[in-house]
């Protein structure tokens, strides 16, 4: 029974995420919404990521680009990398929980509301110098 144990917890240490990353739980905005800002920064440098998200009017914008500093300091202390040698790698929003609240409408009845919430995820990476493969 313990080798099994110790054997699960060996392949689930070789597949663990060693990039630096950060994950946001539960944000009350839909991943519809925040999928269109991840688009946007998937594959640039942190610095322009950072610019986009803080110039974009969407709503998944805030959250993100919270997601992405918390991503940034934790490979800084973690990891201790340089904020300058990273790009955005890997971001991706995951559908959470909905809330579901009614509406009420004609006749006694309700129309159901879902209220979203999204998991997101961002993975960054250190760039490859030129002529590095």
């Amino acid at each position: 029974m313990a080798r099994h144990i110790k054997e699960k917890a060996a392949r689930v240490e070789e597949r663990r995420e060693r990039r630096p990353h950060a994950v946001a739980k539960y944000i009350r905005v839909s991943p519809y919404k925040v999928r269109t800002v991840l688009d946007l920064i998937r594959g640039k440098s942190v610095d322009e990521a950072r610019a986009i998200l803080a110039n974009s009017t969407n709503g998944g914008a805030a959250p993100t680009l919270k997601v992405l500093n918390s991503a940034v300091a934790n490979a800084e202390h973690n990891m201790e990398m340089s904020a300058s040698d990273l790009y955005v790698a890997v971001c991706f929003a995951d559908g959470g929980t909905s809330l579901k609240r009614m509406q009420p409408v004609s006749k006694g009845r309700g129309h159901a509301i879902l209220k979203r919430t999204s998991h997101i995820t961002v993975i960054l990476d250190v760039k490859k110098a030129e002529g590095e493969i």
